[in-house]
């Protein structure tokens, strides 16, 4: 039996390969930041597969004093629900989105994203490493605002960048183990990130939609499942990419 760990994989990105990793026989350690009751959703869908078990943990990104107790949680769980002591595949996915001007950005702001983009999947896969299988995979979530430059996330897209050439270093690093590790980035997905800007306004779809090649904004699907298969034996050949999920976003 497999098991992923999954950061923020109570809704969005996260649930769709927590979901897709179910249906596929994995079992899956999911954590949320603030919203119990959906990740407790996603539990009990994994769990309609026969075989497959799931937990859900709270977990808050942008705090690093915390990681030490969250990594002892993981080894409990690992011992008493899967009766495993280690797993196969970290998901780095949970973040914070949000754009705010230069002109006015302010220092809290820079370290909530700083601590919860980049920092924080760093220092836990930093702790978590020590109890991943040798042949495990990493895949992490990045954005292709990393390469592009919308106004408003420089902050934004300037760490997703540090996180998409962190993956680089970390493949090189890991290689040893047998430890593979990748990066995708996604164009604009309609989903609750960024406070559910999609379902606040509707009216910015459109205009999105009409900049992508393949006529639409992402779901969450079109992300997950590209996660899941970077995870797979099919991808056994490649490890230090970031591959643009985008749909052709500015193409």
């Amino acid at each position: 039996m497999k098991i992923a760990i999954i950061t923020g994989g109570s809704n969005g990105i996260g649930k769709s390969t927590a979901l897709e990793l179910g249906k596929r026989g994995v079992s899956v350690i999911l954590t949320y930041h603030s919203h119990k009751e959906s990740a407790d959703d996603v539990v009990r869908q994994i769990e309609q597969n026969n075989g497959v078990r799931a937990i859900g943990l709270k977990l808050d990104l942008s705090q690093k004093s915390t990681f030490d107790d969250f990594t002892q949680q993981i080894r409990e769980s690992l011992h008493e629900v899967f009766q495993r002591n280690s797993f196969d595949y970290l998901v780095n996915n949970g973040g914070i989105g949000g754009g705010m001007m230069f002109p006015e950005m302010t220092e809290d702001y820079f370290d909530l994203i700083l601590n919860t983009n980049f920092k924080g999947p760093v220092f836990l896969t930093q702790q978590l490493i020590q109890l991943m299988e040798d042949g495990g995979r990493i895949v992490n979530t990045s954005s292709n605002s990393a390469s592009l430059t919308p106004p408003g996330y420089s902050v934004y897209g300037s760490l997703k960048a540090a996180l998409s050439t962190w993956t680089r270093y970390l493949a090189k690093e890991l290689a040893p183990r047998q430890i593979r590790v990748n990066a995708v980035s996604p164009g604009p997905v309609h989903s609750n990130f960024g406070d559910g800007v999609f379902d606040k306004h509707p009216e910015y779809i459109k205009p999105l939609a009409d900049q992508t090649a393949l006529g639409r904004i992402a779901n969450p699907d079109d992300i997950g499942k590209v996660i899941v298969n970077l995870l797979s034996d099919d991808f056994s050949w490649v490890t230090a990419q970031d591959i643009e999920v985008s749909g052709g976003f500015m193409l």
